[in-house]
């Protein structure tokens, strides 16, 4: 029970983290402050978050959690998305690479 506790609590620091380094973004873009590599780091971390807390959930459950009697399939598949959608984490970790070292 405890090694689930402790899963939920990992899969809650991370969702948070991540929506929290969205808002940042997302607040510094309203004020015009917003760098290219704030937003694809911002996208990359909620999207490996977001997978690894799903990937957690449909372990925790076993087996089931890859049929539809459960919801977490569905949030496994669509944190995939996520990844690949509007460009790759490859091709982020690129974008913020280039921006930060300058080439």
């Amino acid at each position: 029970f405890q090694l689930m506790q402790a899963k939920v609590a990992d899969m809650y620091v991370a969702m948070q983290s991540a929506r929290a380094y969205v808002y940042a973004v997302a607040k510094a873009c309203d004020a015009g402050q917003t760098t290219r590599f704030d937003a694809a780091g911002a996208i990359l971390l909620a999207s490996e978050n977001a997978f690894r807390a799903a990937g957690e959930a449909v372990q925790a459950l076993g087996g089931a959690g890859y049929t539809k009697d459960w919801p977490v399939e569905r949030f496994l598949r669509d944190a995939k998305l996520l990844d690949i959608g509007a460009g790759t984490n490859e091709i982020r970790r690129m974008l913020i690479g280039r921006e930060l070292i300058g080439c």
